[in-house]
């Protein structure tokens, strides 16, 4: 079947630089084309699998010359994984452009030039940064490249580890993986053997088939482990498998499981049951100790999350006395970290374990000008609610990658706050509701942080304040 008259292949493109989630691109005859697989510098022939008005979507097809960026990746499964994706990319790079990507969608999304951009705060460590990953167990394993090729039957096809980009079904089967530090590799490689010797099944997305499911591994810089077993159904075998990580693994801090029958993976209207240890681990973030269960929300780099705070804290300028409201306040990590500098601090968050986090941390804290409210965000945070708790002089706000709610935004306006802390994983949607807050606020500042490395992921803080 030949290539539709409308799908080109282009010949000799030169990539010239990164976009919006970390795709590359290259411009052709006046039009973008958005690339994947390849990096600034490289040369290569480009087969366009969708065209819209204005841009191409392409793959490579040929390298004619390759990017004097490049450089060699660490990981054994890079290229197939979907976690590390810019491992090819010089640290410094990565810097450069998720930086170059805050500016970006600032300046066209909110039609804004930054007055302040601070340089991103780089991660340190590059490498085995996050405290919490989620493996996946599939009967449906991504194939080596001789497996794929031999004619030789397979001995099995399941595998733990990640997703193969783009394929809900598919699972690359992790060796070693560079994001969590031990024990992380040792009990998922320990999990798939043990599960194969027992001839255990592991799940079938398609079918929604097979007892194991999933294996959320957390930690934190304190040394504290806490594993979660989501399993399908409620069989003997699954409490051999508990017990064998309890024998092999004898200092994990928390060590759970649950029983998930449904089609999706998410553990929020689940019963997460304790088989040893603790029901919580806790990190510590300056002189501030937080309880962390196993539905909490936690910044995934503790090391960065720090820094992220304490900048936060630098924006806010807090004088000791004033009412500050932290929306989507999670386990209340923010609001906690603020308390001691402000008069009072309100927290709202739409999960209840999470507040109920929060509440701990307070205590565990001995801090008492706290006060938390679980619920949907619109709902809650009203005109009578601010009338109950005061008008906030600072807005901490952290929302999800889809941004805030368009009512919270006109919610903002109306109480008008002097200054307005945004922090947001998704600089997009950040820029658009900056542009609504901008009848009323000027952006001072802004500062990226890296949370993410070797991922075209930015957080990214911005500061505004109220209009004279």
């Amino acid at each position: 079947m030949g290539r539709k008259k409308n799908l080109p292949l282009l010949e000799g493109v030169t990539i010239e630089n990164i976009g919006a989630e970390g795709r590359s691109l290259a411009r052709v005859e006046h039009m973008v084309v958005f690339v994947k697989g390849a990096l600034p510098g490289d040369v290569a022939d480009l087969q366009v699998f969708r065209k819209k008005g204005r841009y191409m979507e392409a793959r490579v097809v040929k390298f004619h010359s390759y990017s004097k960026e490049r450089t060699e990746p660490f990981c054994e499964h890079f290229g197939v994984c979907g976690g590390c994706k810019w491992q090819d990319l010089p640290y410094e790079r990565q810097l450069f452009y998720k930086q170059q990507q805050v500016v970006d969608a600032f300046r066209h999304i909110a039609g804004i030039e930054i007055p302040e951009a601070q340089p991103i705060l780089a991660s340190d460590p590059v490498t085995r940064y996050r405290n919490k990953l989620e493996y996946t167990f599939s009967n449906h394993r991504w194939l080596l490249e001789h497996e794929a090729t031999d004619k030789l039957p397979l001995e099995h096809t399941n595998a733990v580890g990640l997703h193969v980009p783009g394929r809900f079904d598919k699972v690359v089967d992790l060796q070693r993986c560079h994001l969590q530090d031990e024990p992380t590799n040792l009990i998922r490689n320990h999990l798939r053997e043990k599960a194969l010797a027992m001839g255990l099944s592991f799940y079938d997305h398609r079918t929604n088939e097979g007892l194991l499911r999933n294996l959320i591994i957390r930690n934190t810089t304190l040394g504290e482990v806490m594993v979660i077993l989501s399993v399908q159904f409620d069989v003997p075998e699954i409490y051999l498998l508990l017990e064998s990580l309890k024998e092999n693994f004898p200092d994990l801090t928390s060590l759970m499981y649950t029983i998930n029958p449904k089609k999706n993976e998410t553990l929020y209207d689940q019963e997460i049951i304790t088989y040893a240890g603790r029901d919580h681990i806790f990190e510590k973030l300056e002189e501030l100790t937080f309880k962390i269960g196993p539905k909490s929300f936690f910044q995934t780099n503790s090391f960065q999350a720090l820094r992220l705070y304490q900048k936060t804290r630098e924006f806010a300028a807090l004088k000791g006395d004033e009412v500050v409201y932290d929306l989507y306040t999670g386990t209340g990590t923010i609001a906690n970290f603020m308390a001691p500098h402000a008069g009072l601090v309100v927290g709202i968050e739409s999960v209840p374990e999470s507040i109920e986090d929060a509440k701990v941390n307070s205590e565990i804290n001995k801090i008492g000008n706290t006060r938390f409210f679980a619920g949907d965000m619109k709902e809650i945070f009203t005109d009578s609610f601010i009338r109950e708790n005061g008008k906030p002089g600072v807005i901490i706000t952290d929302p999800p990658r889809a941004g805030m709610h368009e009512r919270v935004v006109e919610q903002i306006l109306r109480i008008a706050p002097e200054r307005i802390v945004y922090v947001s994983c998704n600089p997009a949607t950040q820029a658009r509701d900056v542009e609504l807050l901008g009848r009323s606020y000027e952006v001072r500042k802004i500062q990226p942080v890296d949370m993410f490395p070797h991922t075209h992921h930015v957080e990214n803080i911005a500061l505004l304040e109220l209009k004279s």
